[in-house]
């Protein structure tokens, strides 16, 4: 297939995104529970991913209870233009069911689908965090990075998730990352207990915002602490 990989060289737009990002205040917290989508690329490279996934994303609900909860919706593309989302649920049990039954596609990356997703769902209801689990990006990065500045707008941070180290994803991921105010962070395939960290960390900081996270940082340290380093929760 051919890759459309091509590096932004105007930095016009994106500092534009910035600025409106900088001029949002930030979104006001409510006693209603945390919303978080959690999208993943479910290409055919992604089904040895996608398992593991499935198999321990129940720590995202353990660590959000005495929060007060947290509502999840899943979000995966695979094939060539499939694009599918989930009813929103707060059941770690219905989730696993439904993460069971996906089986990966061969296709390519849907990354600017993703966070249209992200931006749209969010204008009916707030969304507290987007998580994105992948290893490539095959798509433009202007565009993406577009969308990203757009959820950045919302005040939707996105928490990038690299497996591997391709150099193009690291870019393309890094720039959503800063566009919206989350955090880009790579694991190795081997390591399930870092990926289960990582979500565990990201769904404190949708349920409970960044005092939480703060708290499960100084508690727990390790991927907790990363994740609050990069998006500026001090110790």
């Amino acid at each position: 297939m051919t890759k459309n990989n091509k590096l932004p060289d105007n930095k016009n737009e994106v500092n534009a995104f910035l600025e409106r990002v900088a001029r949002t205040p930030p979104k006001i917290r409510s006693n209603k529970r945390g919303r978080l989508i959690f999208a993943m690329d479910a290409t055919a490279s992604r089904q040895p991913a996608w398992d593991r996934a499935a198999a321990i994303q129940g720590q995202m609900f353990h660590e959000t209870a005495q929060l007060g909860g947290l509502d999840i919706q899943l979000a995966f593309y695979r094939g060539f233009g499939e694009f599918k989302v989930s009813k929103w649920t707060s059941d770690e049990t219905v989730m696993h069911r439904w993460m069971s039954s996906v089986y990966c596609h061969a296709g390519e990356t849907q990354i600017e689908k993703v966070l249209s997703h992200a931006a749209n769902e969010t204008r009916r209801a707030p969304v507290n965090a987007l998580v994105f689990v992948g290893d490539s990006c095959e798509e433009d990065v202007d565009q993406i990075g577009k969308r990203a500045g757009e959820l950045g707008v919302l005040g939707v941070p996105t928490f990038m998730f690299l497996e591997g180290n391709d150099a193009v994803a690291q870019y393309a991921f890094n720039e959503v990352a800063r566009l919206s105010g989350g955090a880009c962070c790579s694991f190795d395939a081997s390591s399930a207990q870092s990926l289960r960290d990582l979500l565990a960390a990201v769904a404190v900081y949708a349920a409970g915002g960044r005092l939480a996270l703060q708290n499960m940082a100084k508690t727990k340290g390790g991927e907790a602490l990363r994740i609050a380093h990069m998006i500026g929760v001090k110790e």
